[in-house]
């Protein structure tokens, strides 16, 4: 108990001591916290003045980063610049020596430099890596025969075009990749002059790439040489982009050696004369390429606004965009002028003269977008899902629906013109409308001809690019399905019958899609493979807000397609395209028109986002998730009893509803007997008509990996699933 009692008193003495003497406490702690935070104010100042007097970050150990002729070394804790990668395209050597020397000069700056063979390169693989990696691409390029690529450098080109060209991928999808161009060409062919290099630079840019400094051009033609030969052009450029590079590894943000401007670079007063000087070589090039330089030709930018009002101040070096501006509202006013079928002809023509559906604006535009076109106005392109199941990455949704092989799938139609013009309209309405044909006209055999041919000559493109399977690339040059469903309204051609009938003498399947606005042509078609009516909303209101038909009795005309739909023998299928906010909660009506049109597969997919356009005001907010059309498709399957939910295709953001006469003993019978189906086509002409048969009778069995619910969600086991890695995007459709 004594000893309980000292202890006690002990404490309690040291308590009442430390509060008696709490101011003194006090002050030492405080007094330690001011010390501690002058200690770590002044270390920092400290770093900060050496970093700044150096140009240079820390190390990570906190000491100055060396530098090795200007360029950080990999102890550094911020690299700027991880690489250099040197990509060339060469026919006769000399990119690739090119390429050879600027990589010695690189690897003397202590950084890691690559040399790629474009023809060794995928672009379709790689290309994305190379935002995030700080490497530098390097693109000597030389440009070949009528301005076209090397040989080497072709299909890198021809997906770069494309890319460029394709709404899907948009204008960030090569956002961070940083890049420097040196093409290689002879002024000698003025209308070609270095024209692969140009390309190539728009193109990066257009995607959202950034140059580390303007492009510049060596000239074969000594006469014309700025420096006398191409070996001194390159010589000179290369000085320029070590010099450049080296600013790069300081951290230097300034992109190339002037001014820029929402993305356009311009080069101050005498230098952008030089440059141009040397891009060009000669005067009659800088009228014809000077606002291609720095200006893209995407529709997406059409809108930018560099141009600024009618009272801005214009800079004497704004004058060739001003121009391309200029250009370009003149060319999208022929566009709308000649690609309105319905409107009055202004020009005094003789009567009853019929002019051509694409005009040469309406033909660029096309073009760009990557058309061939044929005639006056038909168009075949080639699909992405035709790309894709040449490398064995998978098939669309038709495939896992309906069983066509997709790298054998021709997407054509005889009629770039529509009666529609769609708030979701892939093409921004770049293609010509009308209520009637009034243009000149085609005949099919032609139109099939060519259309086979061009096809062809897209698939051949792809010998021995990497991955492509070479059974599958042997399969591809027969076509045995076409999809009538590219862009505009194929069944207004007035020769639609005679065009099925060829296609299936060819052994070619039919898959054609109509917008419901032409019923007496819908009952007056011969049978085809799959007849598909888009129906895109189910009430007159929401159908006028989405469809924006041209007839004035647009929902009359709707309700007679469905009607006659339901006449078909053949198979016939609903589509429905789900816009958020715009038609997804109209179950109830969507149902009804189906009892109208008693369809025999009901196809719903969200829609497809085709980036900005003045014409629609869709943005991806109205995108469904993909449990969001599942959702809806599963809420419609509980008010029609005739109907499941068979299949599904999760990137296309697709599912297939289906009758359930085509499930046989508990089996659904989805896909398609091709051949059975020309078999049938066959006897029914050969007995003039007498002998039909239905859908029912060419049915194959749906394997179980395209049933819905199954563990493969629509993707073909059989191929090989490609994950795009780092920035993954979504750029689905079909």
């Amino acid at each position: 108990l004594d000893v309980s009692m000292d202890t006690w008193n002990y404490f309690h003495t040291c308590v009442v001591s430390i509060w008696l003497h709490r101011f003194y406490i006090y002050s030492a702690v405080a007094l330690g916290i001011s010390l501690w935070i002058v200690i770590q104010f002044t270390t920092t100042k400290t770093k900060q003045k050496g970093e700044k007097s150096n140009g240079n970050p820390t190390s990570s150990k906190g000491t100055e980063a060396k530098l090795v002729n200007g360029c950080a070394t990999p102890q550094a804790k911020e690299v700027y610049v991880a690489g250099v990668k040197i990509f060339y395209g060469s026919q006769t050597g000399t990119a690739k020596g090119f390429a050879k020397a600027l990589a010695e000069a690189v690897t003397s700056l202590n950084l890691p430099v690559e040399v790629i063979n474009m023809g060794d390169y995928d672009p379709d693989d790689c290309l994305l890596e190379e935002t995030t990696n700080r490497s530098i691409c390097v693109f000597l390029v030389a440009t070949y025969t009528d301005g076209q690529p090397t040989e080497s450098a072709a299909w890198f080109c021809k997906w770069l075009e494309e890319a460029a060209n394709d709404f899907r991928f948009g204008k960030t999808y090569l956002e961070g990749l940083r890049y420097a161009v040196f093409g290689l060409g002879n002024s000698v062919y003025v209308d070609h002059y270095n024209t692969v290099g140009r390309r190539i630079d728009r193109w990066l840019w257009v995607l959202g790439a950034s140059r580390v400094m303007t492009r510049a051009e060596g000239d074969c033609n000594v006469a014309r040489s700025r420096h006398g030969s191409i070996e001194a052009d390159f010589g000179a450029w290369k000085a320029k982009f070590l010099s450049r590079l080296q600013a790069l590894c300081r951290g230097e943000k300034k992109p190339c050696s002037g001014r820029c401007k929402k993305r356009k670079c311009k080069s101050p007063g005498k230098q952008s004369k030089e440059n141009s000087d040397h891009e060009h070589g000669a005067s009659e090039h800088e009228n014809t390429e000077a606002e291609e330089l720095f200006e893209t030709s995407s529709e997406e930018e059409a809108d930018t606004g560099e141009t600024g009002g009618t009272n801005s101040v214009i800079d004497v070096e704004d004058l060739g965009s001003i121009m391309g501006h200029m250009k370009k509202a003149k060319r999208e006013r022929e566009l709308e002028e000649g690609g309105v079928g319905m409107r009055e002809n202004t020009g005094r023509k003789e009567e009853g003269e019929k002019r051509e559906m694409i005009t040469p604006a309406l033909r660029d535009a096309l073009t760009k977008q990557g058309y061939k076109l044929i005639g006056s106005h038909s168009g075949v392109k080639l699909c992405r899902w035709t790309k894709s199941m040449l490398r064995g990455r998978g098939g669309c949704y038709k495939h896992t629906f309906y069983g066509i092989e997709s790298h054998r799938c021709m997407e054509a139609t005889p009629s770039l013109a529509c009666a529609n013009k769609c708030v979701f309209c892939w093409r921004h309405h770049t293609n010509p409308v009308g209520t009637e044909w009034r243009w000149k006209m085609d005949q099919p055999e032609m139109i099939l001809q060519e259309a086979i041919e061009n096809h062809q000559n897209m698939i051949k493109q792809f010998k021995g690019v990497s991955g492509v399977q070479a059974t599958r690339f042997e399969e591809a040059l027969v076509v045995k399905h076409c999809a009538l469903s590219l862009v505009g309204e194929p069944i207004m051609y007035p020769h639609i019958n005679r065009f099925v009938k060829l296609l299936h003498q060819h052994s070619i399947s039919t898959f054609l899609v109509t917008n419901a606005q032409f019923p007496d042509e819908i009952r007056n078609l011969e049978p085809v493979t799959q007849l598909y009516v888009s129906v895109d909303a189910s009430t007159r209101e929401s159908l006028r807000r989405i469809d924006r038909p041209l007839f004035k009795d647009f929902w009359q005309r709707f309700l007679d397609s469905l009607k006659a739909l339901a006449e078909k023998q053949q198979r016939t299928v609903y589509r429905l395209t789900l816009v958020k906010a715009w038609n997804v909660d109209e179950l109830r009506a969507y149902a009804d028109l189906i009892s109208l049109g008693r369809p025999d597969f009901i196809e719903v997919k969200g829609v497809t986002y085709c980036g900005e356009s003045s014409a629609s005001s869709l943005t991806m907010a109205n995108v469904p998730w993909h449990e969001e059309v599942v959702g809806f498709v599963q809420e419609l399957a509980e008010l029609l009893p005739d109907y499941e939910i068979a299949c599904e295709h999760e990137h296309s953001n697709c599912l297939l509803m289906a009758h359930k006469k085509f499930k046989v003993d508990g089996e659904w019978h989805t896909w398609i007997d091709y051949e059975r189906f020309q078999e049938l086509v066959r006897e029914q002409e050969q007995s003039s008509g007498s002998r039909t048969f239905s859908a029912a009778d060419y049915m194959a069995r749906t394997p179980s990996w395209a049933l819905f619910g199954a563990r493969e969600r629509g993707f073909d086991p059989l191929d090989v699933r490609y994950q795009r890695r780092n920035k993954a995007r979504d750029i689905s459709g079909c």
